[in-house]
């Protein structure tokens, strides 16, 4: 018999779980994870008494417009995306404890709950409306394992009759701008129909740097990722002291079965389209990372009219479905 971990360690070791009227609550070793009803999706996610996040997590089906995309009138044709990436509607909220539904984990029914509730995993699903026409949803599930190591599936359900996407994945907005960040794929910028440059490896790249195009617009792709780690060394609480050396931590995201593609900017889409010179972007205080399953390609036949090559379309009538992790530093490995 092993007698080196007694049932008080298997305890500590488990998820604790708590059900509030607004929230869910979800902590273990090192870190600590709300899920919010009302914002409709993981509303803050501290590890080692560091937040991560500065909204919560939404799936993403807009990139700014490139020159190219302009050229061929993509962005008049697939306006309504960048509505619904701005507007979702919360549609519905589902919990698994262990695998079992949980029913009635709202108020008034999450009263039955006494204290905390001890699980090995814990999913929790939302599904959300498009405000596009015609509408569709899209699925997003959370399996949060004890390690808090958390798997994200995303389900994007295809429908007739709306225009190309330009791409689908999740959108995490951290609440300071990142050092810079690691990544195993391909070097450089890479697009769909731009891969045949990048060399595979592991890659640093120092600061969130953004491409100085005369007009801005989307950049910083990377296709074809197995993991992405962001280093970070400031906060916005007021909990260092004056002098104290900064020290980086730091987070992962990695692949689940497939790789992913990633961008890591210090801006949204929406502040990158709403620019039309260099000057006019915000000051650079957050990090947004995307992390996606689906990338339109940028094309480049020529700036005046060719489409993209319909190989490197998105059709929005099929489903697109992928997954990735998240992951702090404690379940690495």
């Amino acid at each position: 018999m092993d007698c080196t971990r007694d049932e008080k360690t298997e305890r500590a070791e488990s998820l604790g779980i708590v059900f509030g009227d607004v929230v869910l609550g979800v902590h273990g070793t090192g870190f600590e994870y709300l899920f919010s009803y009302q914002a409709g999706g993981l509303e803050s996610m501290v590890v080692n008494g560091r937040e991560w996040l500065y909204r919560a997590p939404k799936p993403t089906f807009w990139r700014a417009v490139t020159d190219n995309d302009r050229g061929c009138g993509f962005p008049w044709r697939s306006a309504m995306w960048l509505g619904a990436d701005m507007f979702l509607r919360t549609k519905e909220i589902r919990v698994q404890v262990d695998g079992q539904e949980v029913p009635r984990f709202m108020a008034p029914g999450n009263n039955r709950f006494a204290g905390e509730v001890k699980a090995e995993t814990l999913q929790v699903v939302f599904v959300y409306s498009t405000a596009t026409v015609p509408e569709t949803e899209v699925e997003i599930s959370y399996t949060v394992e004890r390690t808090g190591k958390i798997r994200v599936d995303a389900h994007y359900y295809g429908k007739e009759g709306l225009p190309q996407l330009p791409v689908f994945g999740m959108r995490f907005i951290m609440p300071t701008r990142a050092e810079g960040y690691c990544y195993t794929g391909l070097s450089g910028e890479t697009y769909p129909d731009r891969m045949a440059g990048g060399i595979r490896g592991e890659w640093r790249v120092d600061g969130l740097p953004v491409t100085p195009y005369l007009v801005p617009q989307d950049c910083g792709m990377h296709m074809d990722t197995e993991s992405l780690t962001v280093y970070r060394s400031s906060v916005l609480a007021n909990e260092r002291k004056e002098g104290e050396e900064a020290v980086p931590f730091s987070l992962t995201f990695g692949k689940a079965k497939e790789p992913f593609a990633f961008s890591c900017l210090p801006y949204t889409a929406e502040e990158l389209e709403n620019a039309t010179h260099q000057e006019e972007l915000p000051l650079p205080r957050r990090t947004v990372v995307c992390i996606l399953g689906a990338v339109r390609g940028i094309g480049g036949i020529d700036s005046w009219g060719s489409d993209v090559e319909a190989s490197w379309h998105i059709d929005a009538a099929q489903d697109i479905e992928y997954s990735f992790y998240v992951i702090p530093p404690q379940a690495e490995g």
